[in-house]
């Protein structure tokens, strides 16, 4: 009994958040932008998990994302469906199994701003005090930051952004997207390579 007190108690150590101080928030803000400021191009396997109330269970699904500096992003969803989405401009492009459509985003503001919210995620460089209330914290393997929008339209469908980020490389590894309903959408990147030729046809639908 003492053995299992023990180890839960090392569990909760090792995983407890600490609000970071000013000094090292200012410190992490400018690794991730000099790691961002870097990053041509990532490729990087991802597993998400949609989180509903009324399932017991997730959603489950994995697939591979591709990044192209400055604006291109393509999830390849491989498994349990083929399905991709494109962001590419100021269209939204989908396959849906070879059922392919277009979707123009250029005329919603909205759109444009999660797609922005997406690139900059995933890119890790959305540090704007302007556009959102932050708040940094830590644990002994990653950094978090919480991002609330100052913008009512979008908080209508996103409560909040938390990314979770590499203590080594200052990278992304994880995305959390949190509605109003608390109902959330997780991303996990894995296997992640940067600075890799893309061929820009890779973003065709």
């Amino acid at each position: 009994m003492y053995k299992i007190l023990f180890f839960l108690l090392v569990v909760s150590t090792l995983s407890a958040q600490t609000k970071m101080t000013t000094t090292e928030i200012v410190s992490f803000k400018e690794k991730v932008k000099v790691t961002a400021s870097k990053t041509k191009t990532i490729v990087s396997d991802f597993t998400q998990f949609k989180h509903m109330d009324f399932l017991s269970d997730d959603i489950k699904t994995s697939g591979k994302m591709l990044f192209k500096s400055p604006n291109l992003v393509k999830w390849a969803y491989t498994n349990p469906f083929q399905y991709s989405v494109i962001f590419k401009g100021d269209k939204l492009l989908i396959n849906d199994e070879g059922k392919k459509s277009d979707v123009k985003i250029g005329s919603s503001q909205l759109f444009k701003k999660l797609n922005k919210l997406i690139v900059n995620s995933i890119s890790g460089d959305m540090f704007n005090e302007s556009e959102f209330t932050m708040t940094f914290t830590k644990t002994a393997t990653y950094y978090q930051v919480q991002f609330i929008s100052k913008d009512a339209n979008l908080k209508k469908y996103i409560k909040q952004f938390v990314l979770n980020f590499d203590k080594k490389n200052h990278s992304v590894i994880e995305v959390k997207m949190v509605e109003p309903s608390d109902d959330y959408t997780k991303i996990v990147f894995k296997n992640r390579e940067e600075n890799q030729a893309i061929k820009n046809e890779v973003f065709n639908n």
